[in-house]
């Protein structure tokens, strides 16, 4: 009996993987502590819900979250290169800047790092959308006024998608004792606030 060669052997096997094996796109979550799940367990963060709804009603992709607890939009700028490089996202949902803001840096030092980053991730040919943060009322009406139209501004000049805001909808109950930090109560509404301006980007 003769034998097939080894070539064909091959790409009939490859014929009966699933589609979704060659489909599946990566979706880069690159944050702060915000994304990373700080003071809950890491399944109940809403990155996690956010992989969850996506198995339900976008199969073909999968989140990895690249969130540092204290990430700063330098931090992340410094690092946007690798990450585009080791995981080839699809789509990058940023949320820097929070931690900036907290520290009192230079709202337009911010900015920039934060358009290096969405930069990085065009040139990459990967879709953006952009996370976007308020400050507390205590550090200054003109300085939290300008953080918060930081956001709007960036998503204007590059064309991307916004999430106004992250924590929208949260109550004072649904943070931890720091009073900056979500319970894992506030999970599920900061996923849908996500998912709401994340859907137009997986077509």
């Amino acid at each position: 009996m003769k034998t097939l060669p080894l070539k064909i052997i091959l790409l009939v096997a490859a014929l009966w993987l699933p589609c979704s094996a060659y489909a599946a796109k990566n979706l880069l979550v690159f944050g702060d502590s915000l994304a990373a799940g700080y003071g809950i367990a890491v399944a109940e963060s809403w990155v996690s819900l956010l992989q969850q709804e996506l198995a339900r009603s976008h199969p073909g992709y999968r989140v990895v979250n690249a969130s540092i607890s204290g990430e700063t939009a330098q931090g992340g700028q410094q690092r946007i290169a690798k990450a585009l490089q080791q995981h080839h996202p699809a789509v990058v949902i940023l949320e820097l800047g929070a931690n900036d803001g907290l520290r009192g840096f230079n709202v337009a030092d911010t900015e920039t790092n934060l358009g290096r980053i969405i930069e990085a991730a065009r040139a990459a040919q990967t879709k953006v959308l952009l996370i976007g943060m308020m400050l507390p009322p205590n550090y200054g009406k003109t300085y939290t006024l300008q953080f918060e139209k930081m956001y709007p501004k960036l998503a204007e000049k590059y064309r991307i998608r916004l999430v106004p805001f992250l924590l929208e909808g949260v109550t004072q109950e649904q943070f931890q004792a720091d009073n900056l930090h979500p319970t894992k109560e506030a999970q599920p509404l900061l996923m849908r606030n996500v998912m709401k301006e994340l859907k137009p980007l997986l077509r």
